[in-house]
């Protein structure tokens, strides 16, 4: 029983710790006590089931507090997130209980470190990417303690969580061994530095920093459109409209940039028709009287075709030798009319595509893993389309999801894209943490890369973010309107930029020497 109530004490330590209600300073204790409870009972005889069991307690709390809002758009959804999530987690405990069954303490703890950062690096690669609950992700409310993150990205604060825990635990552990108290001040004296040196390092970066590049005036548009009752019942030609007059009520002739929400435009748009499309002429209207203006909105896009040499693995089947291919895009149109598109590349879990088909569709059928979007399998791109004005500013627009992953979110950097975009719609998870959070993470994106962020979301909540991470403007959930400021331009590029993940790469490789290497040492005091 004492097992078990240390492992509902870890999940619900990391519960509280998580964006946007809790405090992260509970990261750094959280996994204290799952890992007691696993040192409790290595010796045990069936220790690999318990260890299993207390292992999925402790993910699973963690998971269901952090991430219930998904039930809101599918309760089968949720559900598979919170179950495949928390296995998955636990096979990564329970593969460290093995490690340290056989190795010492140090040895089974950089596993752990590097093992589970190798697990996070999976989840933003896989088919089955839900990098939601990555541990760098933590810290997104609490930006003046990671200004560090443009060197290291979101891994930087999982490897630092990591190493306040292992080395709490190193304590404790010793002290139980041999009842010396001064094992415990000089671990408090220790692990108070770790924790506090990097934050001090933050604050000074803070506080040093001075934005670059010149000023943009930027509008945001929030039409507020309901997905489930409204928004595949509207036309194009009514959304125009509401865009036409939302842009009119902040717009200036000083104005550089509208931008609009994803799928705004959502009235069965042909993709080779877009040149003539709706949407397209709402932009050129907008901007007629706007000669420095420019608009950046979504849409949904589709290509139909019979040419079965055509059909690839994103295609969607109607009937024999009639498939489309479906698109959720973006769009920008400068004052001379010239136009380009991009489409969105990672996509939404079951409802945007449809992960490993060959296995999981003779067992799932045809049902979808709703997590927020449209039903149909999505068509992606490989680049990261940054799109140029004429005078050379350039903006990498981020659609919904890919706003999570930080590296994929470089390749815009390297582009050359001068601030950032991100055009969603949250609408689909309701009022919940899932819309507070998803604002939350694009601020590490910011610190990542040095690049301002204007965020356009259907039912809020649109802002501006500076390159600090800072939210200078905001426009709540569920209001409709459009909000007016200024962000800075960049042209430098981050260490993080340039070299990406590099910590979860490094961590791939021990994990794997570690674990070949310890399955033949026996295991040794700390």
């Amino acid at each position: 029983m004492k097992n078990v109530v240390l492992a509902i004490l870890s999940g619900l330590l990391l519960a509280v710790s998580w964006p946007t209600y809790g405090f992260p300073l509970f990261l750094f204790f959280a996994f204290i006590p799952i890992l007691i409870a696993e040192n409790n009972i290595r010796a045990d005889k069936f220790s690999k089931t318990k260890v299993f069991g207390l292992a999925y307690l402790t993910f699973f709390i963690w998971n269901i507090i952090a991430t219930w809002w998904i039930y809101n758009s599918s309760a089968f959804g949720m559900w598979f997130a919170e179950i495949v999530n928390t296995l998955l987690m636990t096979l990564v405990f329970l593969f460290y209980h093995i490690v340290a069954k056989r190795a010492n303490f140090t040895i089974a703890s950089i596993f752990l470190m590097c093992f589970w950062m190798s697990f996070e690096y999976f989840h933003l690669q896989w088919q089955l990417s839900w990098p939601w609950l990555n541990l760098g992700n933590g810290f997104s409310n609490f930006t003046s303690w990671i200004q560090w993150y443009e060197y290291t990205g979101t891994f930087g604060g999982s490897l630092w969580i990591w190493i306040v825990n292992i080395s709490v635990l190193k304590a404790i552990l010793l002290f139980k061994e041999h009842k010396d108290k001064t094992i415990l001040y000089r671990a408090a004296i220790r692990n108070g530095l770790i924790i506090i040196i990097p934050i001090l390092i933050s604050v000074i970066i803070l506080k040093t920093y001075k934005e670059e590049g010149k000023d943009i005036e930027v509008v945001i548009l929030q039409p507020n459109i309901n997905p489930y009752t409204e928004k595949y019942n509207t036309s194009d030609q009514r959304i125009g409209l509401l865009l036409d007059s939302l842009s009119h009520t902040v717009l200036t002739k000083e104005t550089n940039f509208i931008i609009a929400p994803e799928t705004v435009f959502a009235d069965n748009n042909k993709l080779k028709s877009f040149p003539n499309s709706i949407a397209k002429n709402v932009a050129q209207k907008i901007l007629k009287d706007h000669p420095k203006t420019h608009f950046l909105s979504g849409i949904s896009l589709y290509d139909r075709f019979s040419d079965p040499a055509r059909f690839h693995s994103q295609s969607n089947v109607i009937r024999e030798n009639d498939f489309y291919d479906d698109y959720n895009s973006a769009f920008f149109i400068r004052p001379d009319q010239t136009s380009e598109l991009y489409h969105k590349s990672k996509l939404v879990v079951g409802v945007e595509n449809f992960p490993y088909q060959s296995v999981l569709k003779p067992i799932l059928g045809d049902a979808m893993i709703d997590l927020g979007g449209t039903v149909a399998k999505k068509t992606t791109q490989e680049d990261r389309e940054v799109f140029f004005t004429k005078d050379s500013i350039g903006v990498g627009t981020m659609i919904c999801y890919e706003s999570i992953y930080g590296e994929f979110v470089t390749g815009y950097i390297r582009n050359k894209a001068n601030f950032l975009a991100v055009i969603t719609n949250d609408a689909w998870w309701g009022n919940t943490q899932g819309h507070q959070q998803h604002l939350s993470y694009a601020k590490l994106r910011a610190i990542e890369t040095r690049r301002s962020i204007a965020r356009s979301a259907n039912t809020g909540i649109s802002a501006i973010i500076d390159q600090t991470g800072n939210i200078t403007h905001t426009l709540g959930y569920e209001k409709r309107g459009a909000i007016k400021g200024t962000l800075k331009t960049n042209t430098k590029v981050t260490f993080y930029a340039k070299a990406g993940n590099y910590i979860a790469r490094v961590s791939i490789f021990l994990s794997i020497f570690i674990f070949l290497f310890s399955v033949s040492r026996r295991k040794q005091k700390i």
